[in-house]
C-alpha cells in the first residue's frame, strides 16, 4: 500500500496561542507536518514565499493587513499553495470577499477539530471548503436572490424608466429627466420590453400597473410633493 503524502501546513494567526494549538493539533496527525508560522499577513507572505507549502491556514483579522487583503499576495508568491481561510466571522458576505479574493476555503475558527482536519485535506486536494453552516447559509442566500431575480427582472433604474414609459412620456422627455442620453433611454425600453416579454406601450402600462408601479409612484408624490422628475415635468410648462 503506498504511503499517503504529507501535506505540509503553514499557520499564520497574530495570536501565539492560537498557532501552537492548530500546531498541536495538526501534528497529532500523520498526514501533516507544520512547516512553519506567521503572525500577520506580511510575515505570510514572506514566509509562503520561502517554503511553498501546500496549505495556509489564514487568519483574517490580524494587526496591519487582513488576510483577506493579502490574499493576491500570497498567490502571487507561491501559486500552487492553498489557501484555508480561518475565521471569527460567519458572516457569508466574508465568504464571499474571501473566495473573490483567492482563497480555496474558509472555516470559522468555532468549528471542531474534526472540521479543520477535513477542511485542510479537502483544500490540500484541490477541493473547495466552506463549513457546512456557513454553506447551507449561503446556499439560502443564492436561492432567494435567484427568487427575487426571477420574480423582478427590472433594475431600480430599469423601473424609473418603465414608470416614465407607462406615464406617457417619450424617450426623450425620459432621458432629459433621468439626466441620461437618449440612446441609453432607448436601451432601457428596449430590455424593459424584452425582458418582460412585451410588444406595446399598452402591455407595458398593464404590467406597471398590474405590479403597483404606478401606485408607487403615486405615493411617493403624496409624500414628497411630487417626485423630482414629476416636479422637473411640471416646471418645463
Amino acid at each position: 500500500m503506498a504511503a499517503v503524502a504529507t501535506i505540509r501546513v503553514l499557520v499564520c494567526d497574530d495570536h501565539a496561542l492560537v498557532r501552537s494549538g492548530l500546531r498541536r493539533l495538526l501534528e497529532s496527525e500523520q498526514s501533516f507536518d507544520v512547516v512553519g508560522e506567521a503572525a500577520d499577513a506580511e510575515q505570510a507572505v514572506d514566509r509562503v514565499a520561502e517554503l511553498h507549502p501546500d496549505v495556509l491556514l489564514l487568519d483574517v483579522v490580524m494587526p496591519g493587513r487582513s488576510g483577506i487583503e493579502a490574499l493576491a499576495d500570497v498567490r502571487a508568491a507561491a501559486p500552487e499553495t492553498r489557501i484555508l481561510v480561518l475565521s471569527m466571522q460567519d458572516d457569508p458576505s466574508y465568504v464571499r470577499q474571501a473566495f473573490a479574493a483567492g482563497a480555496h476555503g474558509y472555516l470559522v475558527k468555532e468549528a471542531a477539530d474534526a472540521d479543520l482536519v477535513q477542511a485542510v485535506h479537502d483544500v490540500a486536494i484541490g477541493h473547495q471548503y466552506v463549513h457546512p453552516s456557513l454553506g447551507a447559509r449561503l446556499a439560502a442566500l443564492d436561492a432567494e436572490a435567484q427568487h427575487r431575480a426571477h420574480a423582478d427582472p427590472l433594475s431600480e433604474r430599469e423601473h424609473e424608466v418603465l414608470r416614465l414609459l407607462a406615464l406617457g412620456h417619450t424617450n426623450q422627455e425620459i432621458a432629459k429627466l433621468l439626466f441620461i442620453s437618449v440612446r441609453t433611454a432607448e436601451s432601457h425600453r428596449a430590455r424593459i420590453m424584452q425582458k418582460l416579454r412585451l410588444s406595446s406601450r399598452a402591455e407595458l402600462v398593464r404590467y406597471a400597473l398590474a405590479s403597483g408601479a404606478l401606485e408607487l409612484e403615486r405615493a411617493r408624490s403624496t409624500e414628497k410633493g411630487g417626485s423630482s422628475w414629476e416636479r422637473s415635468s411640471r416646471s418645463s410648462f
